[in-house]
């Protein structure tokens, strides 16, 4: 062998081993687990007969549940934002469902948990946004069955 194909082959395993090494880091497997607390999304009748529904977001850019059916009445709605570094809010879309509902969370800070409570009576389906991340697809519907 002449000294070039030495430093040619030498060349070539180096080039082997930092490929092989870069390769043995882990890869991402996808986004953290999705946990979810208990009671979230189901929707109850308080004593007073006000529909209860907590819903649950997080860094994750979701709201869990992203669907839930409500009968006409008085709603009172919940959202924890289990987040560690993600801020959200919570509003119904304007002008997208059957009758305007402006009870809406401004800001929920990371641990945060706010609750607004509201009357509907219109059936139909209510969309709800977080508008910091409505572009990532943030975004949810309330029915209210007739």
């Amino acid at each position: 062998m002449t000294a070039t194909s030495c430093t040619k082959a030498a060349g070539v395993a180096a080039a082997l081993v930092l490929l092989v090494g870069c390769g043995a880091q882990d890869a991402p497997t996808g986004s953290p687990a999705t946990t979810t607390a208990a009671g979230v999304g189901k929707v109850t009748v308080a004593p007073d007969g006000v529909q209860v529904i907590t819903l649950q977001t997080q860094d994750d850019y979701v709201f869990t549940p992203d669907h839930f059916t409500v009968a006409p009445g008085q709603v009172r709605l919940t959202v924890v934002n289990l987040a560690k570094e993600t801020t959200h809010n919570f509003a119904f879309t304007p002008d997208a469902g059957p009758a305007r509902i402006d009870a809406s969370i401004p800001l929920l800070a990371p641990g945060d948990e706010k609750t607004i409570d509201f009357d509907v009576e219109a059936p139909g389906d209510y969309p709800f946004q977080c508008s910091f991340h409505v572009q990532l697809g943030q975004v949810g519907t309330m029915t209210v069955r007739s």
